[in-house]
């Protein structure tokens, strides 16, 4: 296992160099330079020149890739162009917004996934397994932003029952702000519990013909007991690689969600940076996105190793 673990660590460190790499080169190539932006058109050359030297754009580009990724692993992400502050605060106080909201809509996923897809494949080519089909592929037709619109105008709108958007901050109380995230969460578990329940009830109906099952029911155990105790523990793999999949999605591709509830989550935060081309948060955030894509993957293998030792033993 330490053998394992070391392999995956070394993999880990060399894909997010590769990535860092790719991710600074691909934002000094965006269009526009951020002193001009920052200075307005009415700027004259040389202080356009003196802040280019202050923000260290005058300096080669591997001059500037080395300076950032050294102060990526100390710990200083720079500051912001925009905001006037350091990036590893403002990532942060972001964070505490986009983190709660991934985790409830994953668990919110999983919670209406997994037990709809269980059933669909207990219940297999039966009425409810056509129902639950149908409920899965028109969740995953439509768009999360386009779900959160209409979240809004049936409880915020028309029924006045949760607020259509912002964030009070969790210094109002856990209770306000699980409030003003229980609806993007809601519009961004919908359309991933649809794909969550399609592999749930395709990963079980293949382990229930497996010589283990078919002796669990000569035993004389049900159905039901044989779905649930033996049937979906070894059919967690592709269960596990999709909720892990998810997690990364629902925190990278929270941006119109956040936007559409004026959310001051990382994806606003990223959007907003866009648009002012703040290039030191850009980069930091897309690094932040790319290196939490990378560990849930290292984490989704480790969860491999313990759900399945056979993959201990060819590992």
């Amino acid at each position: 296992m330490i053998a394992i673990l070391t392999r995956q660590v070394a993999s880990l460190l060399v894909t997010l160099l590769v990535v860092s790499l790719l991710i600074f080169t691909v934002m000094d190539l965006l269009p526009g330079d951020p002193a001009a932006i920052m200075l307005g058109t009415s700027a004259t050359p040389e202080t356009l020149a003196a802040l280019r030297t202050q923000m260290g754009l005058d300096q080669p580009l591997p001059v500037r890739y080395l300076a950032w990724l050294a102060g990526v692993f100390q710990g200083d992400l720079g500051q912001s162009y925009t905001y006037g502050v350091p990036v590893a605060g403002l990532m942060a106080e972001r964070l505490w917004v986009t983190l709660p909201l991934a985790l409830m809509a994953v668990t919110l996923s999983i919670a209406i996934a997994v037990p709809l897809g269980v059933q669909a494949a207990y219940r297999h080519n039966r009425p409810f397994d056509l129902l639950a089909g149908a409920i899965s592929y028109v969740s995953i037709a439509v768009p999360a932003f386009w779900v959160g619109l209409l979240l809004i105008i049936l409880f915020s709108t028309t029924l006045g029952w949760m607020p259509a958007g912002g964030f009070p901050g969790w210094d109002a109380g856990l209770a306000a702000g699980l409030q003003a995230l229980l609806l993007p969460a809601v519009a961004l578990a919908l359309p991933q519990a649809g794909v969550l329940t399609r592999v749930s009830r395709a990963a079980v109906l293949e382990v229930m013909n497996e010589d283990f099952v078919r002796t669990a029911r000569a035993k004389g155990l049900g159905e039901r007991g044989a779905v649930w105790r033996h049937a979906l523990p070894n059919a967690l793999i592709p269960v596990v690689t999709m909720i892990g999949l998810q997690f990364t999605f629902l925190i990278a591709g929270a941006v119109l969600v956040e936007n559409v509830f004026n959310l001051p989550g990382l994806g606003r935060l990223a959007y907003q940076s866009l648009a002012q081309r703040d290039i030191i948060v850009m980069q930091d955030v897309v690094l932040f996105f790319a290196a939490l894509v990378i560990v849930m993957n290292f984490i989704v293998d480790l969860a491999y190793l313990v759900l399945d030792p056979r993959l201990r033993v060819a590992a």
